[in-house]
């Protein structure tokens, strides 16, 4: 009886061409992943599909208030929203974990209960700080009547009643975010590419204005804050006690996450055309070199003294604002109509706000009646 020789069960050529099939069906399999995954980050989420729907009611304004714990400008707040409608406005607190607005810790009825549950520890120059901010816009998104959302300071003070500053925002269909080029420091970080090219990133004013699809945007954003909660954060400051470990300690990459997030995420999300580049919140910087060297530009602190009319009737005359990088002079329109470029200001002491009230910058007020106050 001959015997067959042996035949393995597949030929080479045959496992040849299987493994070709499988590296060409994971080829396609990854690259369609890739496609999905594009496009959940190129197109808006389906809730905000949603939810912009038009709204049909009194439109609000948010009032979104980034606090470290109380807020020291309470009664001049208070004596605003005096004078508006309960039905045009909501206001949001975002505080340290814990702390709770009641009738011993504020001097205005309007700011109870007001603070998120959900607050966190917040970091100058720290990623929390647009974590804080997001979550203000979210816990304000929950109410379908807030259409307008402003983030303010707690120094910050209105310049204009509540009518004024209601009707400004609402007759625009623009956010007002202070956007520009980066192109003098060395924030953005070579590793956010791809993700964030560089031509796409910018620098503002933290300090913004929102329609309501903007602030989904801002809301709904897994990936830029995801780049931005790893490559962009803040150098130490010079510590004395660490001697000659400040020199390498100052060569790490600085980078201030709200001066650019919401500025670079709109621009990633091409919305820059909807937008008034430019903030309604003015602030004065300390650009001293001496001041730089040390501490860094920090914004100067309105007086008693400084918060006179003449002092604020310069701040309302502000019509334009040169953006030095781009060459661009930002003329305050709404709806292509002259406007002021502000409707509100920081950083303000509690003497500055005292002296807003009696010039009835805001309201007719008695300042002496806070004198008596425990709080």
């Amino acid at each position: 009886m001959t015997k067959k020789a042996f035949q393995p069960p597949f030929s080479v050529h045959y496992v040849f061409w299987l493994g070709w099939k499988i590296l060409i069906v994971l080829s396609v399999s990854l690259c369609v992943l890739a496609l999905l995954r594009i496009q959940r980050y190129s197109q808006p989420p389906l809730s905000s599909r949603v939810s912009n729907l038009e709204f049909h009611g009194t439109p609000k304004v948010a009032f979104l208030f980034l606090a470290r714990r109380n807020l020291p400008l309470d009664f001049l707040w208070g004596s605003f929203f005096e004078s508006a409608d309960v039905a045009n406005f909501s206001i949001y607190v975002h505080s340290e974990p814990g702390f709770v607005f009641d009738e011993s810790t504020t001097r205005s009825v309007f700011f109870y209960n007001r603070q998120l549950t959900s607050s966190i520890k917040v970091g100058w120059g720290e990623a929390t700080m647009i974590e804080a901010e997001r979550l203000l816009l979210g816990a304000a998104l929950e109410d379908p009547a807030n259409q307008r959302f402003v983030l303010l300071s707690d120094s910050c003070v209105p310049l204009y009643n509540f009518s004024f500053i209601y009707s400004y925002l609402m007759a625009s269909p623009r956010s007002f975010v202070d956007s520009f080029l980066d192109k003098k420091e060395g924030r953005y970080n070579l590793k956010m590419s791809p993700v964030i090219p560089k031509n796409k990133w910018r620098k503002g004013s933290q300090w913004i204005s929102l329609v309501r699809s903007h602030a989904e945007v801002v809301v709904d954003d897994e990936m830029i804050i995801s780049v931005f909660k790893k490559f962009c954060k803040r150098r130490p400051p010079i510590d004395a006690s660490k001697g000659k470990q400040n020199v390498k300690l100052q060569k790490q990459h600085n980078c201030i996450p709200d001066e650019h997030y919401v500025q670079t995420l709109f621009a990633m999300r091409d919305l820059e055309l909807e937008l008034e580049r430019r903030t309604v919140t003015y602030t004065s910087w300390n650009q001293s070199a001496t001041n730089m060297e040390r501490k860094g530009w920090h914004p100067f602190t309105f007086g008693y003294a400084d918060a006179g009319p003449q002092q604020i009737k310069r701040l309302k005359d502000i019509t334009h604002i040169y953006y030095e990088t781009e060459y661009r002079t930002e003329w305050c329109t709404n709806n292509l109509t002259s406007v002021p470029c502000f409707l509100f200001a920081r950083k303000f002491s509690q003497g500055a706000a005292m002296r807003l009230l009696s010039e009835g910058v805001v309201a007719p007020f008695d300042a002496s009646s806070l004198l008596d106050t425990s709080s």
